[in-house]
């Protein structure tokens, strides 16, 4: 019975340690982020396909939405 506990224990603890594929579907396209998503949910001001805007964004994002420092002070 012992033995018998002790495989099985074995045999979890391998099991945990798999790790399934991780592939990317069909539907997944390697493109600049700046080119979106297609869906509609965009932040207001940015256009789909416009680097500038893009750019833009990512600096306002940084500068007031994510810099602790500026928020606070």
């Amino acid at each position: 019975m012992m033995r018998f506990l002790a495989i099985a224990a074995t045999v979890v603890l391998l099991a945990a340690c798999t790790e399934s594929p991780q592939t990317l579907g069909s539907a997944n396209r390697d493109v600049a982020p700046y080119q979106g998503t297609g869906k509609a949910f965009v932040a207001a001001g940015w256009r789909q396909g416009d680097k500038t805007a893009w750019e833009s964004q990512l600096k306002a994002r940084m500068q007031f939405g994510q810099n602790d420092y500026g928020r606070m002070n």
